[in-house]
């Protein structure tokens, strides 16, 4: 048995296997596949692959068709794929990361480069997995008490998350009650009358800290950088959403389920969905959208925007209230948003009585 990283290359061209696969053999094992077809076999084999490099032109089946069916299988969904190209054009590398890619490199790439990028995103998936398996066993230790035990497990939770990020202090706080009085808000609204009940609307304020539990999971290299982040952090930055959707995921649906955690699995994985299909990590649309994560979104991104961050200073809350109109049924469900405007003034009262510590 190896303690070696395993990397799958896919590429139909002989000659380009052994220029990649030579100064990846002296870190890695290597399997190579010379098509399509053959590499998908491979990857589905168990041990499966840590990570694929997989050539964008060849006969047949081309990359675009691979990755595709990489990402619908159960058993190669999560194996981080980076595409390679002779060529690195702007559009074809938005769609490669568009269809599941974490990245899209030239295949004339210096060797020292070459072993910089894999090794990132093996290190990437190391940390990921590492930090799964520990908020698996955290969530599922804290969940096995009362109603109020788990609402106190929920909180410490999310407090874990606001640790790694000090400037976000009372976001969790805030963010719920923002939830749960928007929710409060709509009960009278026909699209939402029905789903909206007193029990819901609870559980909604009470799943809400947990949104951004996967952030556990990010480097604070990442999480805490001042400036803007790279095309690569930024990747590695949105699986937060699915870090801490899967952690929850697996608790969620015991026996009996969890209605409580089946909400906040929703508003993990999906509150960075947007109204118009253009968010991550699944490009949901309208409706498509969970009704936990679309509140969630209204709340998160009016909190992010009336306090500092350490990439960013506080807006005025005028800004904020011109910025969530204007993402009316772009960013945010319109009638959500014509609601949220109405009361505006009970989310600023919100904001200041959670107001962060200067």
């Amino acid at each position: 048995m190896t303690d070696l990283a395993t990397i799958l290359i896919i590429d139909d061209s002989v000659e380009s296997l052994h220029l990649i696969s030579g100064p990846l053999r002296t870190q890695y094992r290597i399997l190579t596949a010379t098509s399509g077809e053959v590499g998908l076999l491979i990857a589905s084999k168990e041990p499966a692959p840590d990570l694929i490099l997989l050539d964008m032109t060849m006969p047949d089946m081309d990359g675009y068709a691979v990755l595709v069916r990489l990402r619908r299988n159960s058993e190669t969904r999560d194996i981080p794929i980076v595409l390679l190209t002779e060529q690195a054009d702007e559009e074809e590398r938005e769609s490669a990361l568009q269809l599941g890619a974490v990245d899209y490199i030239r295949k004339s790439i210096e060797p020292a480069l070459l072993m910089a990028k894999v090794r990132a995103q093996i290190e990437a998936k190391q940390v990921r997995e590492n930090m799964s398996t520990l908020l698996e066993a955290e969530v599922a230790r804290r969940m096995t008490e009362s109603n109020l035990t788990q609402q106190i497990a929920i909180r410490a939770l999310a407090h874990l998350a606001e640790l790694s990020d000090p400037e976000t202090n009372n976001h969790i706080l805030r963010t719920s009650e923002y939830v749960g009085h928007l929710a409060r808000c709509l009960r009278e609204h026909p699209r939402f009358a029905t789903s909206l009940t007193n029990e819901t609307i609870d559980l909604l304020a009470q799943s809400a800290p947990l949104h951004d539990i996967g952030k556990i999971g990010i480097s604070d290299d990442i999480l805490l950088k001042p400036g803007k982040l790279t095309p690569e952090e930024w990747i590695i930055m949105k699986t937060h959403a699915v870090l801490g959707s899967q952690a929850i995921e697996k608790v969620a649906h015991g026996n009996p389920p969890l209605r409580l955690l089946i909400l906040a699995q929703e508003i993990a994985h999906w509150h960075h969905e947007k109204w118009d299909g253009s968010g991550y990590p699944d490009g949901l649309a309208g409706d498509a959208i969970p009704l936990s994560a679309r509140l969630m979104a209204l709340a998160d991104v009016f909190d992010a925007l009336i306090n500092a961050r350490v990439y960013k200073p506080a807006m005025s809350n005028a800004e904020a209230r011109e910025i969530i109109a204007a993402g009316r049924g772009k960013h945010f469900d319109p009638d959500m948003t014509d609601v949220f405007i109405r009361h505006f003034d009970d989310f600023v009262a919100i904001a200041k009585k959670y107001q962060s510590a200067s």
